[in-house]
């Protein structure tokens, strides 16, 4: 047999994997270096481990099998290894075989496939990752199916590979279980992986959010200093596990500071003896790397860096940011930074306030991600003046490593929290976001605003991929998701404590009742304003007390036409002075007393200067905020330090916010309530400033309850029999041109090209969607004959693309009835735009008038594929009234595609006009979702314009664009991004 060329190192097959305790390691290619590396991880494997890999005894490796388990083509022989701390934990290799079990190359699909893992590395998951990976390997290599010989005793691994998802086969030969794995993705393989990295990715911020024990590495041995304040708000929350101190600048003989160990390294001497979970850095950058390397020595499991001179400081910064990362995940750490605030979690088991902020937040069952430390202050400040609790807090910074795709990893499964809170700038992997805002927004409100919307103006320090698409469809996108979008950080507040205190609303319908006619009105213009259906206001005049208040208050509760209630309320006038309530902790108690009358509608009040009413509206929480003393001085300096505060007003300044006077913040009228208890069963009522804040809140509310109602009953992606896929790829593959022995396409072939207008109308014929026939008249004889062979009537038109699609501009003639009409209207277009060259006319045939619209697929590289809908001409262009779904749409999809546009209603008989085939529609757009999904080397589709009729419809012209499909894709092996 001729031996294969060797290819390149393929260094796209490096990956780095959260394993299933939440810990990090490193999939690469086996490469003839790591030979002395092999060697070192075999005799670390027991003798039970390596009897099970070669079926006999095999203490040591042999000079020659080395070489062979090193030495490979990356093609037809494949090693990979994971790594932590630069050593092998663990290897698989596959040969390609033939149908006899021989070593064979292409076009031979099957491989044998055999693992080892080192027993102290066992049950982390670390061979069903390298399963993944391995798999991804080798389907594009041009391998479908793996053979495996696994002894019977061998559980472990018998059970990786029947717990993977892929169809299987199982036979018993030799006294050997022999296995044949089919590696087309399946449904459930796919759902294994989400599965298992759920898990993983939620392990590993679990355990940075609940350590056992934490190191302030920076900790100044005077007061004041970052180091020193996140130590005494560690110490000040009260967190339960051990904490050290840790600054190499300690002298020898001290030991303790601030009431804890102090040593000048982890590893050193006289370095920390137990384990160290968490490591929080608060050193200098150029300090990072050193500090990074004695946690990792020390098996620290996360990083907290609050160090900033990173990616948001220009070039240089981003390749330190990158080796931080680099250097941190090699250890197996996660980190959340740089550039960080800090974290923190208020469970009463942890108590960890590992962060700038002062105070640790009152208990609740919000959890709250942030990539600003700025915005990060602002929402602590607002929670904390509204009384409003939260579970977790995340301040990311930079996010490096840990991002708020990790956070919703962990929020989806965290049992203490009930609603999440992301701010974000960037979003490192949209598709992923979405697949798992979806996935929690099932369960849990997700509630977004996001920085940065517009082109430009991406933080600096956020390394990662800009996507194409406009901010209009992201927030379309995530609508799909079911996240609740907001435009502030304001907003984010608001819905988040109606969210967390108030049960979800039925409908619509609002009953509005108060002591103030005026605010009662604005109140009922707002609801008008958000979509929402508000009853007639309830007017109980200023003279109302707090029984008043009640009774009217469980009336309009107890009303079945009622699905949520908002109350005002405002001081009594007296004279010239304005007076409050006859007691406002009375108004306050009868108000919940109401509210309990109908647990299921959720109650909110708007409320204007009227002081105690938010306190009195909140019920007392089981977990109180923990306010620090004024003035807490260090354990071993009586006297000496700044507050804690102080600190924190040294954290408002370095982020351009003034350092003195309370921070303005979301919440600054006053407003809000105390959290609800572990139940999820809160008996606070939310209260706002301002009636279009509470109305606003509400509304999203009501359209995130309507998007679980529909979540439940998903839609269905619909197969079409007549869709002939086979064809579809045998097109794409000629078009795109040769592929290379390994299976991919060829380097030296087209990176992306726009597809013939015949092959795009064989395309999409092949999956059902005709597009009407056009040909070229250059001249009126051409245009006769085109005619004569189409029928009359026809149009002419022009396709040049100054002039494509532009009726206005006099580049289209319709119902041209003969050839004299044809013949005339083709010298008049010639002789008013240009010559038969440069207008590039064509004839078409005359459809059924209807409304014209316009279908466009686009694959965007961080977003994924995105099907967009709108009406032809101004509406879409001018206008920009498009809708946006991701790939695959269901029947739900599409039908809510076409109807969440403004100028929908022209589709359905507006104005006494015909209505057209909308189903005829739905079925266009999910064919169109069906092909770009199906075949990732569609890279645009544009269907522009599809007339639809009141029977039927005609797409009248069409273009496609392809590209070479990316080496990797959502249905890839699982995998951390490398910024």
């Amino acid at each position: 047999m001729e031996k294969p060329p060797d290819f390149a190192y393929p260094s796209h097959w490096e990956a780095d994997v959260v394993l299933r305790d939440g810990g990090t390691a490193r999939i690469r290619p086996i490469t003839p270096d790591d030979a002395q590396r092999l060697v070192s991880f075999y005799e670390q494997v027991s003798d039970e481990s390596k009897y099970y890999r070669f079926f006999a005894p095999y203490p040591r490796l042999s000079a020659k099998d080395v070489h062979r388990f090193t030495h490979h083509d990356y093609v037809d022989r494949v090693g990979l290894a994971v790594t932590v701390s630069g050593r092998f934990i663990a290897t698989v290799r596959y040969d390609r075989v033939d149908a006899r079990g021989l070593p064979a190359s292409a076009p031979a699909e099957e491989a044998e496939v055999a693992f080892l893992v080192q027993d102290a590395h066992q049950g982390r998951g670390v061979a069903s990752a390298l399963l993944e990976h391995i798999a991804a390997v080798a389907r594009e290599r041009g391998i479908r199916r793996f053979a495996a010989e696994v002894l019977p005793a061998n559980s472990k691994m018998i059970k990786v590979f029947r717990d993977a998802g892929y169809t299987q086969r199982r036979s018993f030969e030799d006294g050997a279980v022999r296995l044949t794995l089919d590696l087309e993705p399946t449904a459930e393989s796919v759902a294994v992986q989400y599965a298992r990295e759920q898990r993983a990715e939620a392990r590993s911020v679990q355990r940075l959010l609940a350590p056992g024990s934490v190191a302030v590495v920076g900790a100044g041995r005077a007061p004041g200093g970052v180091g020193r304040t996140v130590l005494r708000n560690l110490l000040a929350a009260g967190f339960t596990g051990r904490t050290y101190a840790v600054n190499d600048a300690f002298a020898p003989d001290q030991d303790r500071i601030d009431g804890v160990p102090a040593v000048r390294s982890l590893t050193g001497p006289g370095g920390v003896d137990g384990p160290v979970d968490l490591a929080v850095l608060a050193v200098p950058a150029e300090r990072v790397p050193e500090a990074v390397e004695d946690c990792g020595r020390h098996g620290v499991q996360g990083l907290v860096v609050l160090s900033a001179g990173y990616a948001e400081s220009g070039s240089r910064g981003r390749e330190r940011q990158r080796e931080l990362v680099r250097r941190a995940r090699s250890y197996g750490m996660r980190v959340i930074g740089p550039n960080a605030l800090g974290i923190i979690n208020t469970a009463d088991a942890v108590r960890l306030n590992a962060s700038l902020a002062p105070e640790l937040p009152v208990r609740g069952r919000t959890g709250m991600f942030t990539q600003s430390g700025a915005i990060g202050i602002a929402l602590l400040s607002a929670l904390h003046r509204r009384g409003a609790g939260l579970s977790s807090f995340v301040s990311a910074g930079n996010r490096a490593d840990v991002s708020g795709n990790d956070f919703l990893q962990y929020v989806f499964e965290d049992p203490d929290t009930d609603v999440a809170l992301l701010y974000l700038e960037t979003i490192g992997n949209p598709r992923k976001f979405t697949r798992l805002a979806r996935r929690t927004a099932a369960v849990k409100p997700v509630v977004v605003v996001k920085g940065a919307r517009h082109s430009g103006s991406t933080p600096q320090g956020h390394a990662v991929p800009v996507g194409r698409i406009p901010d209009a469809t992201v927030s379309a996108l995530m609508r799909q998701a079911g996240v609740i979008r907001v435009d502030t950080v304001t907003e984010l507040v608001d819905a988040g404590l109606l969210l967390s205190s108030q049960p979800l609303p039925a409908g619509p319908r609002v009953a509005i009742l108060g002591n103030s006619e005026s605010l009662g009105l604005l109140t009922y213009d707002a609801c008008r304003t958000e979509g929402l259906s508000p009853l007639p206001p309830r007017d109980l005049t200023t003279a109302a007390t707090p029984a008043d208040f009640g009774t009217a208050l469980t009336k309009a509760l107890a009303d079945p036409d009622c699905d949520a209630a908002v109350v005002t309320a405002i001081p009594a006038v007296a004279g010239t002075a304005m007076t409050g309530p006859p007691d406002a902790d009375a108004l306050g108690a009868a108000l919940r007393e109401a509210a309990a009358t109908a647990p299921a509608k959720p109650v909110m009040v708007v409320h204007v200067e009227l002081g105690g009413l938010t306190e009195a509206l909140a019920t007392a929480s089981n977990n109180p905020p923990h306010a620090l003393p004024e003035d807490r001085p260090d354990a071993d300096s009586p006297g000496e330090g700044p507050r804690v505060d102080e600190a924190y007003d040294g954290v408002r300044a370095r982020a351009g916010r003034p350092a003195a006077g309370p921070e303005p913040g979301p919440g600054a009228s006053g407003s809000g309530a105390c959290d609800s208890d572990a139940s999820g069963v809160s008996g606070r009522i939310p209260a706002y400033p301002a009636a279009e804040r509470a109305v606003r809140a509400l509304a999203e509310a009501v359209r995130y309850a309507r998007w679980r109602r529909q979540a439940a009953e998903p839609g269905k992606v619909p197969e079409y029999d007549d869709i002939d896929e086979a064809a579809a790829t045998a097109l794409i593959e000629r078009l795109l041109g040769p592929r290379d022995p390994s299976g991919q396409i060829s380097a030296d072939g087209p990176r992306s090209v726009p597809v013939p207008a015949d092959d795009a109308r064989a395309l999409l014929g092949m999956y059902g969607i005709p597009v009407r026939q056009a040909l070229a008249a250059p001249g009126p004889d051409e245009a006769a004959a085109a005619a004569a062979r189409l029928g009359y009537p026809v149009a002419l038109k022009t396709t040049a693309p100054h002039l494509r699609h532009r009726a206005d501009l006099g580049g289209v003639r319709l119902d041209l009835a003969d050839e004299a009409q044809l013949r005339l209207a083709h010298r008049e277009l010639t002789d008013a735009l240009g010559s038969p060259a440069e207008l590039r006319p064509v004839v078409q045939s005359m459809v059924p008038r209807g409304v014209d619209t316009v279908v466009r697929a686009v694959i965007d590289a961080a977003a994924g594929s995105v099907l967009s809908f709108g009406l032809a001409g101004a509406p879409s262009e001018l206008l920009g009234d498009v809708a946006h779904r991701l790939v695959p749409a269901t029947d739900r999809d599409a039908a809510e595609l076409i109807r969440s546009i403004r100028t929908a209603p022209l589709l359905f008989g507006w104005r006494g006009s015909a209505p057209v085939d909308t189903p005829a529609l739905e079925e266009l757009l999910l064919r169109v979702s069906r092909l770009v999904d199906d075949h990732p080397e569609i890279v645009s589709v544009s269907l522009e314009p599809v007339v639809v009729a009141p029977r039927g419809l005609s797409v009248l012209d069409a273009s496609v664009r392809l590209a070479p499909p990316p080496a990797r894709d959502d249905l890839g092996p699982r995998h951390l991004p490398d910024y």
